[in-house]
């Protein structure tokens, strides 16, 4: 685990074997207090590279002093500029704008994201216009994925009480790109309405969604519960990104 992340950094990790064109980038988890390099980081690239697809490693900005906000902002009451979606919308800029150097199809880039780090990456699904200040050629590219996965993400659902309402930070309309979203119904961390409540907002305004829910695997299983139902996540995801069209099917 990384704590006290001032400074993000993006690490590219091409596949061994030739690479096909589509990159992804992975976004750890982490409550927005620590990022789950490994689980959530690391491995996922080995699986992405493994299937051809370049893989971007994002490490945002968690301050010691909590959740990730901007401390120029009252966040809580209105979220406007999160330091993780800043980072996350410059990092899809510069996948962008170096798709040529690191051999990606810059209509291929795709985005997957665990816990908090689904939150991010439904934040970078959401937001057409950046929520910093240009800084280079880069932000002139756009910053909303060619895909996004969403793997049992928090900060989504409003709440008891609110039915299957989305917090007031992740407004959905019909340019969100098709997304693949995976959560287990035992997990005790965050509700599975959080699951549910994004895919009701993306069903509504027809935006391309598939959606697993699985019956064990509790929170944050990555890669590593191989016994419980979730372990086949990662077949189905394979499967949807070639559905899609965002993965060549494989060469015989």
């Amino acid at each position: 685990m990384l704590q006290n992340v001032a400074v993000p950094t993006l690490t590219v990790f091409p596949p061994k074997a030739p690479a096909n064109g589509t990159a992804v980038m992975v976004v750890p988890g982490g409550g927005y207090r620590v990022l789950a390099m490994d689980l959530e980081g690391s491995e996922i690239c080995d699986w992405l590279n493994a299937q051809g697809i370049t893989c971007a490693l994002l490490k945002y900005r968690v301050p010691a002093s909590g959740p990730n906000w901007d401390p120029d902002c009252n966040c809580r009451d209105n979220p406007t500029v999160p330091m993780a979606l800043q980072d996350a919308q410059r990092a899809m800029g510069l996948l962008r704008l170096q798709a040529q150097r690191w051999n990606i199809d810059p209509k291929r880039v795709g985005v997957i994201g665990f816990s908090a780090g689904g939150h991010v990456v439904a934040g970078l699904s959401t937001h057409a216009r950046r929520s910093y200040a240009a800084v280079d050629a880069a932000d002139s590219q756009s910053s909303r994925p060619d895909f996004a996965m969403v793997m049992y993400s928090g900060h989504l659902w409003a709440g008891h009480g609110k039915g299957l309402s989305l917090v007031k930070d992740i407004v959905v309309d019909d340019a969100v790109p098709p997304t693949f979203i995976a959560q287990a119904t035992d997990d005790r961390t965050d509700d599975v309405r959080e699951s549910l409540a994004y895919y009701q907002a993306l069903i509504d305004e027809g935006v391309p969604v598939e959606m697993h829910l699985f019956a064990r695997g509790g929170h944050a299983f990555g890669l590593r519960m191989k016994d419980a139902p979730v372990a086949v996540w990662p077949q189905l995801a394979e499967r949807w990104m070639r559905d899609i069209g965002m993965l060549p099917e494989r060469q015989l």
